[in-house]
């Protein structure tokens, strides 16, 4: 009896970690808003209190339309609002947060492009631009100026203990 409880919990620990370990970008995509239309076959726009999920990864926007004409595994999320959020919760437990006028995520490339007043923020750093992108599953980010705004990165130092 005791040897079937130690087994299952060890099924159960190793279910546990198999789940924990499933990267963001690999889980369901849902999501939720007050409105969803279909004005072309293969364009679906959602509209008020838009927030999708993936995992830890969560966006909230004014609108969302999603162009699935390149096939299944291609599709293109464009968000817009005033800001369109952004938020994950990384391996380590840090997270990543962005705003931007409008926001343009592509599952297949796992590129994330942030446009208008753009600012992601990571373990301490801010980023600033017209527009950055940013894979979510590397962790790398490409920031771009333009004749209004230059790229901006603010650093936070390391706080220490006084001994």
């Amino acid at each position: 009896m005791k040897a079937n409880y130690i087994t299952a919990t060890a099924i159960l620990l190793i279910t546990f970690s198999s789940i924990a370990a499933v990267p963001d970008y690999k889980q369901q995509i849902q999501i939720d808003a007050d409105n969803l239309s279909s004005i072309k076959e293969d364009v679906l726009t959602y509209r008020n209190n838009v927030i999708i999920t993936q995992g830890s990864m969560k966006m909230t926007a004014d609108l969302l339309e999603i162009d699935a004409s390149a096939g299944k595994g291609n599709e293109v999320y464009l968000a817009t609002g005033q800001p369109v959020k952004y938020s994950q919760r990384m391996e380590d437990g840090k997270l990543v947060t962005a705003e931007a006028k409008s926001m343009r995520y592509e599952p297949s490339t796992r590129i994330l492009t942030l446009s208008g007043d753009a600012e992601l923020a990571q373990s301490g750093s801010v980023v600033q631009a017209s527009t950055i992108r940013y894979n979510v599953e590397k962790q790398q980010l490409n920031a771009d100026s333009n004749k209004t705004k230059r790229v901006t990165t603010i650093f936070t130092p390391e706080e220490k203990d006084n001994p």
